[in-house]
């Protein structure tokens, strides 16, 4: 059995980013006999000068893309036939909005330190994708991190606590500067990228070969 470290930038309004999860994790699990993982979850704000209010998103990707109506409405039939195949859930409605995710990504991190990220980054693409919720308001917030079992108490002074806003724009900037600027992008091993939301059937190759060169490799 080979263990491995996988790391996922992401963001949790970023419909690719759990597609391309939810693969990873049909490739990992079609390759369980052989390969374990190790996965730890970074930020990466889509629109981190959004403001408290959101926008509407058809409205955001047209100013930002130009995406036209007709795009918007393809990609929306495209992303839930998607979802659908790998068992998630997308409920897209007219009057979508995009919101801020820097509260969101404050209590990931601190949720890494408390054995509860993986719970609560699947617990916020559902509640984004899924449940039409707020995922930049503090209500909705902690209600995620208590349906996780994360202390309300703490996490409610992790979304208020400057110095833990500052610390995922640290760790934003690094990837940045690592040249990571878009998402998803998952790096196995520290070393080996792979951007965009791929087949699973490429992931389970890219494991498997990532796999066979580090046992060759710790052989020698």
């Amino acid at each position: 059995m080979n263990r491995i470290r996988i790391d996922i930038v992401s963001d949790v309004v970023c419909p690719w980013c759990i597609i391309g999860y939810k693969r990873l994790e049909h490739a990992l699990n079609n390759l369980s006999d052989s390969i374990e993982a190790d996965i730890y979850w970074h930020p990466f704000e889509l629109n981190p000068a959004m403001g408290d209010e959101g926008q509407n998103l058809r409205e955001h990707l047209h100013e930002k893309y130009g995406t036209s109506e007709e795009a918007s409405i393809s990609a929306r039939e495209t992303l839930t036939q998607l979802g659908k195949e790998v068992g998630f859930k997308f409920n897209f409605y007219d009057g979508m909005r995009i919101y801020n995710t820097r509260k969101a990504h404050q209590l990931l991190m601190w949720a890494q330190s408390e054995n509860k990220q993986f719970a609560l980054e699947q617990a916020l693409f559902k509640a984004y994708f899924s449940d039409a919720m707020d995922v930049s308001d503090s209500q909705v917030l902690l209600e995620c991190a208590a349906s996780v079992g994360l202390d309300s108490e703490v996490a409610s002074n992790i979304i208020n606590d400057e110095s833990w806003a500052e610390a995922v724009a640290t760790t934003e900037q690094q990837w940045l500067e690592a040249g990571i600027n878009a998402v998803p992008a998952i790096i196995i091993d520290r070393k080996h990228l792979i951007s965009g939301a791929q087949t699973t059937e490429l992931l389970m190759s890219a494991l498997q070969q990532i796999s066979e060169s580090a046992e060759q490799a710790n052989g020698e």
